[in-house]
Parts: C-alpha cells; sequence; structure tokens
C-alpha cells in the first residue's frame, strides 16, 4: 500500500496512491497502472434491453458507479463506458411474444434501464454505444478475423476458430475440452469445424432484421460487438473491462480471444462482480426469481437500495431477503439521522445550496485528504467497502458523541468526513439529488416544526403528570408514521418506513 502520514484533521496526505484491482485474469490483486498516466479507461458490459431491469442489473450499475468515483477521488480523468445490447435472440422473442417491433421493445427497456440507474444514484456513463449503431465496426473487425485466418465462413455465417486463440481459458480457467456450446451458438455446430467455436455473424432468417455484410446479410453475434465498441470508444488498449461474473464464459472469454486474433492487446484489468441471487441461486428473469427493480424501489428509497446493494464486497454475492434489505435499509438511516442531526446543530438546516459543509463537496467529487485514512485504504484494498462503511460508521459514532456533549466543532468535522466518504460511495445523505422530491428542504422544515409542537406538548404533558395525554400524543405521531425515540439528548423522530 501506498505511505501516507496523518494530517491534523485525522485524513490523509497523498504521496503515492497504490490501488490494487483484483484481476480476474491474473487470479490475483494487481496493482492498477493505467495506459496512460493520469487517465483511466472502463468498459462495462451493459445490460441486455430484452426485459425490465431487476437488481442483479442495479447492483452492476452501483458497483461500478463506486469504482468510476473513487479513480476520480484518485485524481484520475476517468472515460467511462458502458455498452448497449439491442439487438439479439432474446430481444426478437420478447418482442414477438408482445407483439411490437423488437426496436419499440428494445428502446422502452433501455429507457427503464436507464431510469432504474438515476434513481439510484449512479452517474451516466460518458458514452453508451448501442449495438445497431455500431454494425459496421464490427463487420470490419470481422474482415479483419476472417483475413488473418481466426474466423472462417460457413454458407452465410462466420464463426471465430477457437484452435487459433492465445490462452483461450486465462478468465474462466477452464480447459477447452470442457467448455461447453451456449445456447446462442448451439443451433449452428453442425457447421462448424468445431462445436466450440463462436459465432461472429448470424445470417440472415425471414422476417429478422438483417445488415448488409461482404459474405451475406445478417446480424452480429453477441461476442463482437464489446470488441469492436470497446475498441471504437476506449481505444485498442484501455484499462479496466468490467462485469459481472456470469459473463466471465462464454462472453468475456470469446471477447478477449477475437480481441487479441485481431492484434488489439484490449483489456489490461478484469473486474468481475458477484452476483445478486435468491437462496444461493442467481436472480435472472429465466430462473423466475428476479426482483424488479422497480418492486424493490417501492420498499425502500433508492439511497436505501444503493446502500443495500452496495454494502458487500463486489466480488461478494448478495443474497436477496427483504429481511436483508430492511437491515440495510436501518443502518442507512442511522447515518442519516447523524447528517441531520449535526446540519441542525450547525445552524443550516434545510438549505442545501447555502450549507458552508456542504462547500468541500461543491464538486462531486471530494478532496483525497478530507477522507480518513482507513477510509482511503479500504478503498484502495481492491474496493473493500465492507471496510469503508465501517469508517463511516465509526465517525458517525464519533460524530453523536460529539452531538451529545454538545461539541459542535467536533460534530462538524465528523459531519464533513461523513459526507466526504458517502459521496464517494454515492450516498450522501445530504446531497440535493436525495431531496429531489424537496429541492429547497422547505417541506421538511415544515414538518420538523410541527413534530418539534407536538414533543413540547408531550413533554408538557409528563411535566404536570398527565402521562395519558402524553401517550396519546406519542401514538397519535406514530398512527401518522412517525417514530419518536427517547434519548438522554431529549427525543428524537424519523418517519417510519
Amino acid at each position: 500500500m501506498s505511505q501516507r502520514r496523518r494530517c491534523a484533521t485525522g485524513c490523509r496526505t497523498l504521496t503515492n496512491v497504490t490501488l490494487g484491482l483484483f484481476d480476474t485474469a491474473a487470479r490475483s490483486v494487481r496493482e492498477f497502472q493505467p495506459v496512460n498516466r493520469g487517465q483511466a479507461t472502463v468498459y462495462l458490459c451493459g445490460a441486455t434491453s430484452s426485459g425490465a431491469p431487476h437488481l442483479g442489473h442495479l447492483r452492476s450499475a452501483v458497483c461500478f458507479d463506486i469504482l468510476v468515483r473513487w479513480l476520480e477521488v484518485s485524481g484520475l480523468r476517468v472515460t467511462y463506458c458502458r455498452n448497449v445490447t439491442d439487438i439479439d435472440d432474446k430481444i426478437l422473442a420478447a418482442a414477438a411474444a408482445e407483439g411490437v417491433p423488437w426496436w419499440s421493445l428494445a428502446e422502452r427497456r433501455q429507457r427503464e434501464f436507464a431510469s432504474g440507474y438515476a434513481l439510484l444514484g449512479c452517474r451516466p456513463p460518458d458514452a453508451e454505444p448501442r449495438a445497431t449503431g455500431h454494425i459496421p465496426d464490427m463487420v470490419a473487425l470481422i474482415e479483419r478475423l476472417l483475413a488473418s485466418g481466426h474466423a472462417y465462413r460457413r454458407g452465410r455465417d462466420v464463426c471465430f476458430d477457437i484452435s487459433t486463440a492465445r490462452d483461450y481459458n486465462v478468465l474462466s480457467g477452464e480447459r477447452p475440452q470442457d467448455m461447453l456450446v451456449t445456447a446462442e451458438d448451439s443451433g449452428h455446430a453442425a457447421d462448424k469445424r468445431d462445436p466450440r467455436d463462436f459465432v461472429l455473424w448470424k445470417a440472415a432468417k425471414p422476417g429478422e432484421p438483417a445488415w448488409r455484410a461482404p459474405w451475406g446479410a445478417g446480424r452480429p453475434g453477441w461476442h463482437i460487438e464489446c470488441s469492436a465498441m470497446a475498441a471504437g470508444y476506449l481505444g485498442p488498449e484501455f484499462d479496466i473491462h468490467g462485469g459481472g461474473q456470469d459473463l466471465i464464459f462464454p462472453h468475456h472469454e470469446n471477447e478477449r480471444a477475437q480481441s487479441l486474433a485481431a492484434g488489439d492487446p484490449f483489456a489490461r484489468y478484469w473486474v468481475h462482480h458477484g452476483l445478486v441471487t435468491v437462496t444461493g441461486t442467481k436472480m435472472s428473469k429465466t430462473a423466475g426469481n428476479a426482483l424488479a427493480a422497480a418492486d424493490a424501489l417501492h420498499r425502500v428509497r433508492p439511497q436505501e437500495l444503493r446502500y443495500y446493494l452496495g454494502q458487500a464486497h463486489y466480488r461478494s454475492p448478495v443474497d436477496y431477503s427483504p429481511d436483508a434489505v430492511q437491515d440495510a435499509a436501518a443502518a442507512y438511516r442511522r447515518i442519516e439521522r447523524f447528517a441531520r442531526r449535526a446540519q441542525r446543530a450547525s445552524g443550516h438546516d434545510g438549505g442545501h445550496a447555502a450549507d458552508p459543509l456542504a462547500d468541500p463537496l461543491a464538486d462531486p467529487v471530494p478532496a483525497l485528504n478530507s477522507l480518513p485514512i482507513s477510509f482511503a485504504a479500504a478503498m484502495d484494498d481492491d474496493l473493500s467497502v465492507p471496510a469503508a462503511l465501517a469508517a463511516v460508521h465509526a465517525t458517525v459514532r464519533d460524530g453523536n458523541y460529539a452531538l451529545s456533549t454538545r461539541d459542535e466543532e467536533s460534530a462538524a468535522a465528523c459531519l464533513r468526513q461523513v459526507r466526504a466518504m458517502l459521496a464517494v460511495l454515492g450516498l450522501d445523505p445530504l446531497a440535493p439529488q436525495w431531496a429531489a422530491g424537496d429541492p429547497d428542504g422547505r417541506l421538511r422544515a415544515v414538518v420538523d416544526s410541527l413534530v418539534a409542537l407536538a414533543l413540547r406538548q408531550r413533554d408538557a404533558a409528563r411535566a404536570r403528570g398527565d402521562y395519558a395525554s402524553a401517550d396519546s400524543i406519542r401514538d397519535a405521531l406514530e398512527h401518522n408514521g412517525v417514530l419518536v425515540e427517547d434519548t438522554p439528548e431529549g427525543p428524537r423522530w424519523e418517519l417510519a418506513r
């Protein structure tokens, strides 16, 4: 790890940042050294627009949003590209089942994905190319593979010859003879030299969309699209290629094989996140256990769902249960309560834009030296978000103690650190994005005043021994969704979820 010295605020001063990332190809954590100094290029395999987004899709977006944020905090200028697969067999089948044009279904689904990502505070990528917009690039790449002998024609289909690939199993670790033919390619198995070869171009079928190519009309296979778009937007060699662990084979293995065969160095690091599971089984539409993003967002607030999806280490699976989501929401609300109490103690309640505590975060990327050493070290250690959150909660505890002793200066310092850490994780509770329904804080201020009035009446009733009236006031508040907690510092309240 890098050498750092502690500064007066308990944060760190940068000397030589060393970010370690687990590289699937190396099967170990490697020091991140970008292709170009001071820059980072990231390509994430986006979703296929055949169905509604579910929690697995949202987790992918959150994990890579955190990665991009940390790269930026570390002083790198990031170019982030996430593709959209808007033509494939699943999209055609789903469109046919609905009786709508394939392009209409793909566009509708893509808008649902974009909405879900935005609700969770994920920054939009710098580029979001669609497969159908880059088919000439795919045709050109296939021509290079044909010319170099790595691909061959079977009628109007074109296939990749895996016997010509270098280190074909480096990502999956499987022996080529043990690799199964994927469902997408199985229908073409009889026409291949080897059943494990994969399809680069599919000949047009009656009634299906098709594009022109020198070997005949058709459409690209799944794997070729990402090789063409990644190189087109990030260059023939770029830093990070990411996606879910379910994409390691065959998709990423085949991407890597065809790109290297075409002469592109391609990705330096392969970063894969764990899946969202239900009782140990991958969450997916095919398995019938997918919880739609819209349903999840009806149960908890977007920031609470983001906390849930991002709290585990990105390489670990997240096993879904309603109780686990509620536990995560409760943990986030503890952070949120401190932030709002500390904000009120500073005398700047309700004004996001005018809050001087927000000045260090005027730019969405916090200053590196505003972060506690423990948090920064955790993030440098393969994005260890669980350890980073431990630093957040420790600072919240310190801040709550400062508030209880009326040490407003220490509470304000803790608030600044908490907000800086949470900005990296996309979870700052005082950020305007989480106050979109009450942008100027006026509604919160009004509710706070009304609840404070009711609590003063409750205190007065208790002072004169009228406990029945005091209990009645508390019950009325709870009936209307306001939970009251009596503490040594006085009553606290929050809205029930």
